[in-house]
């Protein structure tokens, strides 16, 4: 559908009809060694020293917070570029001008161009302080249609291309099938592997279609687990014939389809190697034998951050580079010591772990995927409205994924919509100790007399709430919102206004919405009438107020199960 040069029309997307698209992107497009292509490379590859070849493989870290502030590492960069000419470097936080900026300068610097690799699953705003996000993947999941999916990949690409990005780490196909999941859950489209792929294949094209790298992650697949890679290492205890049926069928579609690179995750799986504490990251037999020999994968592979303590907590920083790269790997994600990975890398070609042919394998991938990316010439990014040009399109296209997303799974009869100004109408927001949007809309037009409860307050504050309350309304809306998004703790809603909720939520004359990580519904089964709403935003308040007084119908699925009553695929779609 989306692999030949066409008009694609998203009425309502940006406002206009837009765009047409090139011919489909794929991984051998993206390595293609054509003569002009294999010159270049060849050319460039011929000014390296053996230490600056290492070093292409190398993916920097360019800023990150530190006690509530953002500190960049620019001047850093600059002496590693000079000193060792690294290959790439990765956007976290800062300002869009800020990071285009920086981006110049090092360009400016850099012997060998840099291939600008970004972690943004919902875009540029997921790290860039002044842009705004797009919705999560499992967001894009409720809605049932795969075009969304494929115009947020196309719009986080045009995002990427006007701030000097070649690779965006996304989307991420692990299949989300653990609900106590402490890294994946609202990343992943659901639980389903059919939806994931389908989703994920079209959030690929989107990007690539228009010239940036996407990368299919966590492979080969986060969705099952209960620990968070960052913290320590995972262990997945599945049999090959498990893995083949369930977490490895995205990748296989990933990479059919052409995905252009590939990440590898920090898990330990002894079905795929039993090698002791050692994630799949720094496994050959994960890396080489499975994903390249098995699956066939020809991408590029980075590793996933190696500062994580998934791979950190076993292999010290140098060791973990150079088993990376033994096991197969072309790109090495936040190494930390550049000098001293350099060192161990040619410790170990000299004892035979690894050979110079190896390195120049790899390093000749990365040169053809730079050229590739129209990496050969630099052109400066223009930086002027360049914020505004980020957030042109989110606001819109977001729109219309929350529209197509909150689903309706209860609707007593008792509650007749849509709401007027003649009805008597409560809102009380947990979470929340002052109006949000959603507040403030329905105070002003029809009326509502606004209560609220944050995770704060104590049993005091709940009982006078319900005693305000008690039967002195027609309608009354509960709203859980600022929630956290990962399970824990019970995702930091307090016991007081879990009560508080789960007892107005009983009423005949009471809806509720559930502004986030649709999981935490298994706390509000009973509720008699019940929205999952998914995200917790102006825009998801306007698109639930529409909704209260007649303008929209939802039409969302549950992307994932949230109890025995509402399982995966489970709305009242009101179409």
């Amino acid at each position: 559908m989306f692999n030949k040069m066409k008009l694609i029309i998203f009425k309502g997307f940006f406002g206009i009809l837009f765009l047409i698209m090139p011919g489909f992107i794929s991984a051998q497009t993206f390595l293609e060694a054509n003569p002009t292509a294999q010159k270049w490379a060849d050319n460039t590859a011929s000014k390296l020293s053996r230490k600056q070849k290492i070093a292409q493989l190398m993916v920097i870290r360019v800023s990150e917070m530190q006690n509530g502030n953002v500190v960049f590492f620019d001047k850093q960069l600059e002496k590693d570029i000079l000193k060792y000419n690294i290959g790439a470097i990765c956007l976290f936080q800062g300002t869009a001008v800020e990071q285009a900026k920086i981006l110049n300068k090092l360009q400016q610097k850099a012997k060998t161009p840099l291939m600008v690799c970004i972690d943004g699953e919902t875009g540029l705003g997921m790290r860039f302080s002044d842009v705004e996000t797009f919705p999560y993947q499992l967001t894009i999941g409720a809605t049932n249609q795969p075009k969304l999916a494929y115009a947020v990949g196309n719009a986080i690409a045009k995002q990427c291309l006007r701030a000097g990005i070649q690779v965006n780490y996304a989307p991420v196909v692990d299949i989300n099938n653990n609900p106590e999941n402490p890294i994946i859950n609202v990343r992943s489209f659901g639980e389903d592997k059919k939806k994931v792929t389908l989703f994920g294949v079209q959030m690929m094209k989107g990007m690539q279609d228009f010239g940036v790298m996407a990368c299919a992650k966590h492979f080969p697949g986060h969705g099952d687990v209960s620990v968070d890679s960052h913290l320590d290492l995972p262990v997945i205890l599945k049999s090959k014939t498990q893995l083949d049926a369930l977490e490895l069928y995205p990748f296989k579609s990933m990479i059919k389809e052409g995905v252009g690179s590939m990440m590898v995750a920090h898990l330990y799986i002894p079905s795929i190697d039993t090698t002791k504490n050692q994630a799949t990251s720094l496994s050959h037999k994960n890396v080489t034998d499975l994903l390249k020999q098995e699956l066939r994968f020809k991408g590029l592979i980075f590793t996933d951050a190696l500062e994580m303590k998934g791979v950190a907590k076993f292999y010290p920083q140098g060791k973990a580079v150079t088993q990376s790269l033994i096991a197969g790997n072309d790109m090495l994600c936040l190494p930390g010591d550049i000098k001293g990975s350099i060192k161990d890398v040619k410790r170990a070609i000299r004892e035979g772990k690894l050979s110079w042919a190896d390195i120049d394998a790899k390093v000749n991938k990365v040169l053809l995927a730079k050229y590739n990316l129209k990496l050969a010439q630099f052109t400066p990014i223009d930086t002027a409205n360049i914020t505004t040009d980020l957030n042109k399109d989110v606001n819109e296209l977001k729109l219309k994924v929350y529209g197509q997303a909150i689903t309706l799974l209860k609707h007593d009869t008792a509650i007749k919509l849509p709401l007027t100004k003649q009805k008597r109408i409560a809102y009380v927001g947990f979470g929340i100790a002052s109006g949000n949007q959603l507040a403030k809309l329905l105070n002003v037009n029809v009326n509502a007399d606004c209560f609220y409860l944050d995770y704060k307050a104590g049993q005091a504050k709940a009982d006078s709430l319900l005693a305000q309350i008690g039967n002195n309304y027609d309608v009354v809306i509960n709203g859980l919102h600022q929630y956290q998004k990962y399970p824990a703790n019970n995702f930091g809603i307090s016991n007081e206004a879990l009560n508080l909720f789960n007892k107005l939520a009983k009423k005949p004359n009471s809806i509720s919405f559930i502004f986030g990580n649709p999981y935490a519904i298994a706390k509000i089964v009973d509720a008699r009438s019940l929205v999952a709403c998914y995200e917790d935003d102006e825009l998801m308040h306007q698109v639930v107020f529409d909704f209260l007084t007649g303008k929209l119908k939802p039409q969302g699925i549950l992307p994932v199960s949230v109890s025995k009553e509402f399982s995966y695929g489970f709305g009242i779609a009101k179409r």
